[in-house]
């Protein structure tokens, strides 16, 4: 608005006003004219100063929003757990008997296979033992020769004195008295020792078999023995430590309670083990031999493993628990001790209603969604969430197959207003 006065008027207000002496007194006579010049000039003047009002398109203040489809889907739920790889067994190898280390074959870094030779120990006690079993088997069997001719002869003593007495029993039987009484019994004593000498030869005989086998087994046990001075792979992996060189002596396995006294450390490297500590929460939620995801960051690849076993027990002092997946390794390109992070599916949801997580508000009051109706005017639903995914989110509730939802910032939108959608997906 221009302001009330202006110089001319002002000036010509002041000189109405003043006497001829130079004070103020009372309007001069044409003073009321100038008032009424001022006055019209003003209305004049305060009504140019008003531009009328700009006509605006509505259609240009229409927000734009970017929006999503509502559809059908697959959902899964994940959980990483980070472990570390274990081989599938691991020991080490050590030698049955005692002896001298004559040859080894292997060591640290290679790859053997289940039956290979590792090492050959220089036992000479036992070849000294073999033949001593030996030359006690062929003592044995010729007892056994022995006590065959002890039996035959026991035999034929038997039958010839039980025939006396046969032929005596007869005499007395056809001529009573012809006989002495005492000549018949004497030729039964003969008869009955003879039979117990039978026995006797039979048992000797017996036992001197008895002793055959006692030495084959003793000369079976050497040969066991003998054979233990080789030792071999007993499964298929990698030399991951050597503990001997040729010429050292090497104790017996049985009494071994150092690594020292090994020879080598054998790892099985084709199957490595993940040991997860899975929480309490998901504890549910493991079955056996489910696909595992793991994602090896030192060779930043993939691998599929699978759940092999769980412990079936929470620990008390961390509150998880141990599920062990086993992980291929023909190639052997993981090592262990290697970090990996295991990705478990925990829950699956197959054909659901599912949006973007960031077209949802979650708030302990509920959560709503802002959907785009078919006259391009925004509507607030309330919804009902089902399983979450780190991008999206299961609707249970509040939303059809097909509705736009608004995605990104909703702060500025309210019920009924009418926008533009832009990129429905």
């Amino acid at each position: 608005m221009l302001p009330i006065s202006s110089p001319g008027i002002a000036s010509g207000l002041n000189s109405a006003r003043q006497k001829p002496d130079g004070g103020v007194g009372a309007p001069a006579p044409h003073f009321e004219r100038y008032r009424s010049i001022a006055a019209a000039c003003l209305f004049l003047l305060a009504g140019c100063s008003k531009a009328p009002a700009p006509v605006v398109d509505a259609a240009e203040n229409r927000a734009t929003v970017a929006v999503a489809k509502v559809d059908i889907e697959d959902l899964e739920k994940h959980e990483s757990i980070a472990a570390e790889f274990r081989p599938y067994q691991i020991i080490d190898v050590h030698a049955k008997v005692a002896g001298y280390l004559k040859k080894i074959y292997v060591d640290v870094g290679d790859r053997v296979k289940e039956g290979q030779d590792l090492a050959i120990l220089e036992v000479p006690e036992l070849a000294d033992e073999l033949s001593h079993a030996q030359a006690m088997r062929s003592r044995s069997v010729a007892e056994v020769e022995r006590s065959k001719e002890d039996l035959a002869r026991a035999k034929a003593q038997y039958q010839a004195a039980h025939q006396i007495y046969e032929r005596l029993q007869g005499v007395e039987k056809v001529r009573p008295n012809l006989i002495a009484q005492q000549e018949i019994d004497d030729a039964q004593a003969r008869d009955l020792a003879a039979q117990a000498a039978v026995s006797a030869a039979s048992a000797a005989m017996a036992a001197a078999q008895q002793n055959v086998d006692v030495s084959q087994s003793d000369i079976e046990k050497v040969r066991t023995m003998t054979a233990y001075t080789k030792i071999t792979a007993p499964f298929t992996g990698v030399v991951t430590k050597r503990y001997a060189d040729t010429g050292a002596m090497i104790p017996a396995g049985t009494a071994s309670t150092s690594n020292g006294l090994a020879l080598v450390q054998l790892s099985q490297n084709n199957l490595l083990r993940l040991v997860l500590p899975v929480p309490e929460a998901l504890v549910s939620k493991v079955h056996l031999g489910e696909a595992v995801t793991v994602h090896v960051g030192a060779l930043n690849r993939d691998f599929t493993g699978k759940v092999s076993r769980f412990a079936d027990t929470v620990a008390m002092s961390t509150r998880t628990m141990d599920t062990q997946v086993e992980v291929p390794n023909p190639d052997l390109v993981l090592i262990p001790g290697m970090y990996a992070e295991a990705t478990i599916t925990v829950e699956k949801r197959p054909r659901v209603l599912a949006v973007p997580l960031e077209a949802v508000n979650i708030s302990d009051k509920g959560s709503t969604a802002y959907m785009v109706d078919a006259n391009s005017r925004i509507a607030i639903r309330n919804v009902r969430l089902g399983l979450e995914t780190p991008d999206r989110v299961e609707i249970l509730s509040g939303l059809a197959e097909g509705d736009l939802v608004v995605v990104g910032n909703r702060s500025s939108l309210v019920a009924g207003q009418t926008v533009e959608a832009k990129g429905a997906r």
